[in-house]
């Protein structure tokens, strides 16, 4: 996982409302622990026919959509079940942010965890963006500001504990041991 402050992309987007943690990495996929290669698995059912060929109308197949690491997503985003799956395989497949209306709690818990920043907006807000795809989208950790080539700037919650793990590049474990030597120091000062 790698940290990042600011995040320049174009966006992807899937319009559907409710997508569940099912849809975004199906059940059968999830006997593994390893995260590498699950975007292969990301949105399964809907990138590919049944015989294994690429969907060609799903965005993710879409060659103009390659390389972008902004989703926008409709209402409810990572619904459903709880898996760490879900969040491994989006950024496996090469997503650094969700935006949406509404994501899961227990989706967005995950994703912070996993260097995933799940962005949320007002719905007005998020359609608009939705209409202009192909803008280079910044997102701004520190400042917790997503901005638009044309000067709009949305501000989005983001609580300080997973801001500076997002901006560390680090998870919970990650961040307790970056500091140990303080940890030490203190248990050293306070001993009895």
């Amino acid at each position: 996982m790698s940290g990042f402050r600011t995040l320049a992309s174009a966006s992807v987007v899937l319009r559907q409302t409710n997508i569940d943690t099912d849809q975004i990495i199906p059940a059968r996929f999830l006997s593994t622990t390893e995260r590498a290669g699950l975007g292969r698995n990301a949105f399964n059912d809907w990138r590919w026919t049944a015989d294994g060929t690429p969907n060609a109308d799903f965005a993710f197949n879409q060659p103009h959509n390659a390389g972008r690491s902004i989703l926008l997503a409709g209402r409810n985003f990572g619904c459903g079940s709880s898996r760490e799956h879900a969040p491994w395989a989006l950024t496996d497949l090469g997503l650094r942010a969700i935006v949406s209306s509404e994501i899961a709690d227990i989706f967005r818990g995950n994703s912070l965890k996993n260097g995933l920043l799940p962005v949320v907006l007002d719905e007005a807000d998020v359609q608009a963006l939705m209409q202009r795809p192909d803008d280079v989208l910044t997102l701004d950790i520190a400042a917790r500001e997503l901005r638009t080539p044309d000067g709009r700037v949305y501000t989005f919650p983001l609580d300080g504990f997973s801001q500076t793990c997002l901006l560390e590049g680090v998870d919970q474990l990650g961040y307790l041991l970056g500091r140990v030597p303080e940890i030490e120091r203190y248990e050293t000062e306070h001993a009895r």
